[in-house]
This record gives structure tokens, sequence and C-alpha cells, in this order.
């Protein structure tokens, strides 16, 4: 017999299933035992009796008394026959509620020590600590386990949005060239070569621009992105965007594609949450600066209301800003970013005037994407460096890739990353992004349950030809 879902149990009404899960909970009423099993489609109540098998064959006559050492998480499978359950028993709380499984054949599969915390509750009164280091049972909570299943729905509908406007889905590598780009960099010593480092991407930029000149014209990807910076609770060393890069486009195409997107994946996933205002009300940096002290503000009406969603679109951001430590200009986002056209001659001269052709969307407080149109004529692009402080010898080295392939004809192009964690953070009404992923890092980027970061053998590093030095 083929094993089925809990919640699939209702079609089966006088028939006979089987089933397997965890123990949930244990009751007992005088002599009748009821078992909530759970599997990830929810709850099924199983009722043992001390006549429970004896109908069977003489071996199945055990049922009850091996029943009664069930205790919770273990695991088991139960072959039983579907039936309603008594007048006045019904469960409406439960999908499962109007009926029960009343069992002819039960097998464990695994015993469960004692969990170290309940799974009944939200989690939220647990250590961050504690709950990491036993992830795994801390995703077997409702809750989270929920988010874990949202979270493929929407990354679904993402997916359906995108291919049906003629966008193609494609990989990029994760071990790459460590190039400056706003954050620190993790580094991946070469065994084969050396003395060489790759590094982890900290978004797609350079690949999803150069598939642009390759020709795809419309990309996206769900991607991994690795950024060695302080964590916050929206912000966490390893996380995933929606990586989009569009040929021979302008900025309002981008814009309006995102917000039909954002549109689209809300009215199919959250019917109940009502977006405060469409089209999505548009601000400069200067103006939203200006009138709310902030470039991603709260536009909610009632911010206590978790079912509105008050999105923005941000745009005409800075070209520069001048960081005071270290002296020199720098790119809010990144150097790619096209300088608007006006503002071409203030480059050098007074950098701090010019703006781009960058664009934020926020929701509720949050900035959830950016991005911009993008340099694609080699000169703009050594200017762009030169005025960040790169010799053009450094230019050369980290970006001559770039150059080169500009040379070969290259579309005017843009694009977006959406933060696909802080999205679901808000629209699940959580308050830390960790609650929206599987194996999230600890507030410092570790991870108890596998002890990572961690040391390694000696023989790997001399691999590597690297040697550890202590701090003096």
């Amino acid at each position: 017999m083929k094993r089925i879902l809990s919640t699939e149990t209702i079609k089966y009404l006088g028939k006979e299933v089987k089933v397997a899960g965890w123990v949930n909970t244990i009751r007992s009423h005088g002599k009748i035992l009821f078992i909530d099993l759970r599997d990830r489609s929810g709850l099924l109540q199983v009722v043992f009796t001390p006549s429970t098998g004896s109908e069977q064959a003489p071996k199945e006559k055990n049922l009850y008394e091996l029943a009664q050492t069930l205790r919770p998480e273990w695991v088991i499978g139960v072959e039983g026959t579907v039936q309603k359950r008594p007048s006045g028993m019904v469960n409406p709380k439960i999908e499962t509620g109007s009926i029960e499984l009343h069992p002819k054949n039960l097998e464990v599969f695994s015993r469960a020590k004692t969990v170290p915390f309940s799974i009944e509750t939200d989690g939220y009164e647990i250590s961050e600590e504690k709950r990491l280091k036993y992830r795994y049972l801390d995703l077997r909570r409702e809750r989270m386990k929920k988010n874990l299943i949202y979270r493929q729905k929407i990354i679904q509908a993402m997916r359906e949005f995108l291919l049906k406007e003629g966008f193609i889905e494609i990989e990029t590598p994760i071990l790459t060239k460590a190039t400056p780009e706003g954050a620190r960099d993790y580094l991946v010593p070469s065994r084969l070569q050396p003395g060489k480092f790759y590094a982890l991407p900290q978004s797609p930029q350079q690949y999803k621009q150069l598939l642009m000149v390759a020709g795809l014209e419309k990309y996206f990807q769900i991607a991994r992105c690795f950024r060695d910076e302080d964590p916050r609770a929206d912000r966490q060393a390893e996380f995933t965007q929606v990586d989009i890069e569009m040929s021979f486009i302008e900025r309002e195409d981008i814009l309006n594609l995102i917000e039909q997107l954002f549109i689209y994946i809300i009215r199919k996933n959250f019917p109940e949450k009502r977006i405060l205002q469409i089209p999505f009300p548009r601000f400069t940096q200067q103006k939203v600066m200006e009138k709310h002290n902030t470039d991603r503000p709260d536009l909610r009406k009632n911010k206590n209301d978790p079912d509105e969603l008050a999105f923005g679109i941000v745009y005409d951001f800075p070209m520069f800003e001048w960081l005071d430590e270290e002296k020199r200009w720098d790119t809010p986002q990144h150097p790619f970013t096209l300088p608007q056209e006006k503002d071409i001659k203030k480059l050098k001269e007074n950098p701090e005037k010019a703006l781009s052709y960058q664009y934020d969307f926020v929701l509720n407080g949050n900035e959830v994407g950016g991005g911009s149109l993008r340099s694609y004529k080699p000169e703009m692009l050594e200017a762009v460096f030169e005025i960040m402080g790169h010799t053009k010898e450094e230019i050369r080295n980290k970006f001559g890739h770039m150059l080169d392939s500009f040379k070969y004809g290259v579309p005017p192009h843009g694009g977006i990353a959406l933060g696909l964690d802080r999205i679901l953070m808000v629209l699940f009404n959580e308050k830390n992004i960790r609650e929206v992923m599987a194996f999230p890092k600890t507030g410092d980027s570790r991870d108890p349950m596998m002890d990572a970061p961690s040391e390694v053998e000696d023989y790997q590093l001399k691999e590597l030809h690297i040697k550890i030095t202590k701090e003096k």
C-alpha cells in the first residue's frame, strides 16, 4: 500500500490507507489512546483501544501495547481505516478534524530523545543560539514549516511571471574573481594555482552584464550571494536575491516590470494583504530624504496593520559618496551604474553633484530591491574607476575582462536585484530574515549546528600553501 499524506486521508473515508510521520502529541482518555500524527501536510488523529488489532492475525494483537510505548517525536507508520469522528469530537481547527484513523498495523521506524525545547510554540521565546544549534528540530514547528513552503511558492510565482515576460533563467559561477564591489569578499584559496584565490560572488553583477554582451537580452536568476560584512536583522553573510538584467531598455521599463512582478506575487499568494497604492508612488532621493529623513520610508497609514503593504520607488541617487576614513570617492551601489547624461561633465570636477540612474524599491520601511541602468561604454567605466581612486593598472587588473568585452558591441542595458529574504521577512510579518531561511547563520556569522567556521587539518593548509599566523 502506498503511503499518503495526512491531509489526503479526508478523501478516503471508509477506506484503508497508509500514513507515516512523527508522533506530535499523545493523549490518554481512560483506556483510549489518541495519537496525533504529524507530517509536512498537517495532523491526523489515530485512535488506539485495547481491542485495536484483535480482529487481525495473532501478531497484530499487541498493537495497543505497542502504541502505549510511543513517545513524542518518534517516527512511525500506520495502516488503518479512515472513519468519521463521533459527534461532538470534531476539531474545526485542523483540516482532518472531522475524521480519525483506526489502525490495523503500527510500525516504529525510529525512536527519539526528548527534544531540547518545545516545537509546539512559535519559538520566539527560545534563544537564537539554541534554535540554530538544533535547527532540524526548530524547522519542525508549524510557523517555520509554513515559511519555507511559502518561500518556495513565491519563488515559483516569480519564475512564472518572468518566464511569461520572455526572460531566460541562467546560472552564473560561484567561484569567481575578487573585485571591489562595496563589501568584503569571501575568499577561496586555489590548490592548483598556489597563492591565488577565487572569491564568492557578492552578486552576479559582472556575469549578468556579460550575458547582455552575449546577446541574451533578458536574464534572471535566483542567485546565492556572499558578503563578508557585519550582519543585521535583515542581513546575512549568505543570502538569496532575484537577479534581473535586460537589454535595450530605459529606466521606466525596469520599474514597471518590477511593479507588476510584486503585484502578481502578492495577489497570487497573499490575497488577504492590501497594496496601499498602485501605481507605486515615486520619489527622488533628495525629496524623500527631506521629507522622511531616510531613503527607505515606511509609507503605511497604519503601521500596526500587518496586512497593509506600502511600496515606493526612489530614484535619482547621487553617483558618488565621499568616504571620510579612506579619503576617496565611492559609488553608493556599484561602479557599473550609469551617470545621468546631463551630469557627465560634472563627474571629475564636481563628483558630489552628479546624479545616477540608480533606483530602489522600498516596502514598509525596508529596501527590498535596487538596481540601475549600466555604463556600457569603456571610457565611461574607466572615468568612474579613476574618480574612485583606482590607477589605470588597477582598473586593467581588476576589470580588464569587462572593458575588453565592451569593445565587441554591447547593448544599452540595466537591471535590478531583489532581496528575496528581506521581501519574505516583510510579507511573513517576521522581524528577522533568519526566520525565512532554512539554515541561516547567527548574528556573528556562525553555524552552531555544523560548528562552522572551524579549524581545518594541517595537511589541508599545506596543500593550499597557507600558514595560520597568530596575533601577538
